[in-house]
């Protein structure tokens, strides 16, 4: 088992900044992507940004310039700088992590919301 524990939602204006962390403990020997997720109200849940092991990151588009992922795996954290955020990046943000033999496991989600 994997368990997951994000930090550092809240509330910010259009333009402000926020870091999301994700903290991995239990099973880790064999985590290989971590990443984050968001789903708006009446939304599907959307890929972010994801970081494998060897440091290959992935961005949605929407998000490109803006969020900067990152990955320690000495602390087995996963962290999300998102800058210049606006509103349509409301949401619930979900950290995961694809385990090589148990498939993924999801956090619980932190609430991140733009105000205008």
């Amino acid at each position: 088992q994997v368990q997951l524990v994000e930090s550092g939602g809240g509330l910010v204006q259009a333009g402000g900044s926020l870091r999301l962390s994700c903290v991995a403990s239990g099973t880790i020997f064999s985590i290989n992507t971590m990443g984050w997720y968001r789903q708006a109200p009446g939304e599907q849940r959307d890929l972010v940004a994801s970081i494998t092991r060897a440091g290959n990151i992935n961005y949605a588009d929407s998000v490109k310039g803006r969020f900067t992922i990152t990955r320690d795996n000495a602390k087995n954290t996963v962290y999300l700088q998102m800058n210049s955020l606006k509103p349509e990046d409301t949401a619930v943000y979900y950290c995961y992590v694809d385990h090589a033999f148990r498939g993924r496991y999801w956090g619980q989600g932190t609430q991140v919301t733009v105000s205008s």
